[in-house]
């Protein structure tokens, strides 16, 4: 079991964004994490606890992708 990041604000949103991501790694994206598992559930999760991926914020200025640029 994975630990809840704070910017996740339930267990509900968590399940949710794994959910989401899980569908992603299925149709083929890139895992933004070394996870010792095949299975992209867990993968997702591992992905969501350790806050590289979070909720879409269309407020937000900068991208996933920019912000990566500038590090």
């Amino acid at each position: 079991m994975f630990k809840i990041p704070e910017t996740v604000k339930n267990k509900y949103e968590f399940v949710t964004l794994a959910a989401k991501r899980a569908e992603q790694l299925q149709m083929g994206a890139l895992p933004r994490c070394d996870s010792g598992s095949d299975k992209v559930t867990v993968i997702a999760q591992e992905e969501v606890a350790t806050g590289k991926v979070g909720v879409y914020d269309p407020e937000q200025e900068t991208t996933d992708l920019e912000m990566e640029e500038e590090e």
